[in-house]
């Protein structure tokens, strides 16, 4: 009896029973226990990873997952990592990370369990749970997504190890995680919305139940967005972070309607505005996540990203259409109590800029979306394979991002309702400058082109109102003039507006020279002197690498390629990286003798460290927005004359 496979099969099937035995609590009104279900989902699904994590560190070739990606050459750190390198593995930490999730739920509302929209937001987190556990059981006769089948193999067996570029970087053991935190932390905001539709609780509460789940999933999918970017950027070494692929975008998606969520979901607060908008948003999120899962493993798309299992994607298709026919239908049928009170009274107030914001968001995610899924579509009818590359992305989601930044500097300093032109423009008059001021210093240093230079000037505009909301804030609060949704949001915008200028900078600015040059040879690219001094050999457990050593502005960098023990060979750049720009230097040939000349590629791109920044403090905003700030009481009018205060010295923002 092999002791991982017999432990990791049971893990499964205590988390399958339980949440079908919670499933049926709750249906039954027996919710006294479905708490203890929930935990003894985790559980078992936490005995399953530690199974097939055993399995990995001691080599146990005879489990199936461990025969296909595992190898004694493989380094500790990418031998952990191992779990989630692959289909089976993957699936297994998504519902770790599920049940993780629904501990969470149940633990924070364990005493409203009989409570009806409670009861409905555990039953499909249920559901969802068991949908991802029935496809790792080990049916008889069923190829699924099952990672502890027991397979032979001869003995002194090795294993090839994970995919070379899944075990060439730190970042794999961090970026899937996160994305996977991200995407199934939108199973929590979307069990709610159904709730809330199968209850007829059609107003403003379980939006706020839910708020805080939804900034997180939305903050971890951030950092794994921004972490990708960085292992693109820090590993492949074809002079970029985004190259628009299918996986890049299946993961982009789920964020763009996340945040328009995010925004819209304010509206339906303050007014009680937007509620098809926003059910009909967090719905179309949590199936995202689900195509996007789609995508990744199915085998339809070529992506490093992309695994390939036969049977896992029809299960995954067939879950996402029922997701989408339910969710639909349940509006429709909700159809007419979800007509809103409040109307929009006035297009320059701010629920008309978060209206305007939402359909510029729903936008971006077609055009994506469209990319993404038509050469599946064009194959699947005619068998033709045609591709869409990053020139149509950038020439569809490039005027959207500009008037994206344009709404970041006019929705803060507008007030519910309504105001004037004159008013608006007062309180436009610094974010102006500041507009003025990024584009000056953009054509000091050198900056030319349309669209730069307009990224540059809405930049200015979008932080320029940014950073004037948190000084009245601070001004007024103190410290707690950072923290609070709206104050948060300010921050987040200040690190989106410092993506948008590495982006433009980074994109429009990237110069990229391919050298041959003999050892000792100084060539220059860009103004820069890059000067090949040579190559070294060195041997890791599950590689061998040859290192060119290139001195670039008199600092050294060692781009590479690596062979590893499966055949595979990874090319790995060397970046010398400044806040002013970043000369990345990749090795694409290498010589054949100690003194025979290499081909390097160079690639000089302004600001990419700024990506970085940037990200960082989307992030500090997002743990910003997550703690309570001073808030109006809610029957107060938002819009109401306060007696005694002119309009300016109530110019507070709301967290």
């Amino acid at each position: 009896m092999n002791v991982n496979i017999t432990l990791g099969v049971l893990g499964i099937a205590v988390a399958m029973a339980s949440a079908a035995i919670g499933l049926f609590m709750v249906a039954a009104r027996q919710l006294q226990r479905v708490q203890l279900c929930a935990w003894l989902v985790l559980g078992g699904a936490a005995l399953s990873v530690f199974a097939m994590e055993r399995a990995l560190i001691t080599r146990d070739f005879s489990v199936s997952y461990v025969a296909e990606n595992g190898s004694h050459a493989t380094p500790a750190l990418f031998n952990v990592a191992t779990l989630w390198a692959a289909l089976e593995g993957s699936i297994l930490l998504w519902a770790l990370i599920l049940a993780g999730y629904l501990v969470l739920v149940a633990t924070k509302f364990r005493h409203r369990m009989h409570d009806p929209l409670v009861g409905w937001a555990m039953a499909v987190l249920f559901i969802v749970c068991l949908f991802f556990f029935v496809l790792m059981f080990n049916w008889p006769n069923l190829d699924l997504a099952q990672p502890f089948r027991r397979v032979d193999v001869p003995p002194g067996y090795n294993g090839p190890g994970p995919n070379p570029l899944l075990q060439n970087h730190w970042l794999m053991a961090v970026h899937p995680p996160m994305l996977y935190l991200g995407y199934v932390g939108f199973t929590v905001p979307f069990a709610f919305a159904v709730a809330a539709l199968a209850t007829g609780r059609l107003g403003e509460g379980w939006l706020v139940e839910t708020r805080r789940w939804t900034l997180f999933a939305w903050a971890f999918l951030t950092a794994g967005i921004i972490l990708g970017a960085w292992w693109s950027w820090d590993v492949l070494g074809w002079g970029g972070y985004w190259g628009w692929d299918p996986v890049e975008n299946a993961s982009l998606l789920p964020w763009l309607t996340g945040t328009a969520y995010l925004h819209s979901v304010m509206v339906q607060e303050r007014r009680g505005m937007l509620r098809v908008w926003n059910l009909s948003l967090v719905c179309a999120t949590f199936a995202l996540t689900i195509l996007g899962t789609f995508l990744t493993r199915s085998g339809l798309v070529d992506s490093v990203h992309a695994f390939s299992a036969d049977a896992v994607g029809p299960a995954l298709l067939v879950f996402f259409a029922i997701v989408v026919v339910a969710t639909v239908g349940l509006i429709a049928w909700r159809g007419d109590r979800l007509r809103s009170p409040g109307q929009i009274d006035s297009a320059l107030s701010r629920e008309a800029s978060f209206l305007a914001n939402n359909l510029l968001f729903g936008v971006f995610a077609f055009v994506v979306l469209l990319g993404t899924v038509f050469p599946l579509i064009v194959e699947a009818l005619n068998g033709d394979r045609i591709s869409v590359g990053t020139p149509f992305f950038d020439r569809m989601t490039m005027p959207v991002g500009l008037l994206l930044l344009f709404l970041m500097a006019v929705a803060p300093v507008l007030p519910w309702r309504k105001t004037t032109a004159e008013r608006l423009s007062e309180r436009l008059m610094w974010p102006g400058w500041a507009a003025v001021a990024g584009l000056l210093i953009a054509l000091l240093v050198g900056a030319r082109g349309l669209a730069p230079l307009l990224a540059f000037g809405l930049a200015g505009f979008a932080g320029g109102a940014a950073v004037r909301q948190l000084a009245l804030a601070t001004r007024r609060q103190g410290w707690r003039g950072l923290v609070g949704r709206a104050n948060g949001g300010m921050v987040v915008h200040i690190g989106v507006v410092v993506v948008a200028v590495a982006l433009a900078a980074s994109n429009s600015y990237l110069h990229q020279s391919e050298l041959t040059v003999e050892p000792g040879q100084t060539a220059y690219v860009n103004g820069h002197e890059i000067v090949y001094v040579g190559t070294q050999e060195k041997v890791f457990d599950n590689k061998t690498k040859v290192e060119a050593v290139v001195l670039v502005d008199g600092s050294v960098v060692r781009p590479g390629v690596s062979r590893f023990a499966n055949g595979g060979v990874v090319r790995t750049p060397g970046t010398k990286s400044s806040p002013v720009r970043d000369i990345q230097v990749a090795v694409l040939d290498l010589p054949d003798g100690p003194d025979g000349p290499a081909g390097l590629r160079v690639t000089v791109q302004p600001l990419t460290l700024w990506l970085w920044i940037g990200g960082a403090i989307m992030l500090l905003g997002a743990v910003f927005s997550a703690f309570p700030g001073r808030r109006r009481s809610p029957t107060q009018p938002v819009s109401a004359p306060v007696p005694g205060v002119p309009l300016r010295d109530r110019e507070v923002p709301v967290a």
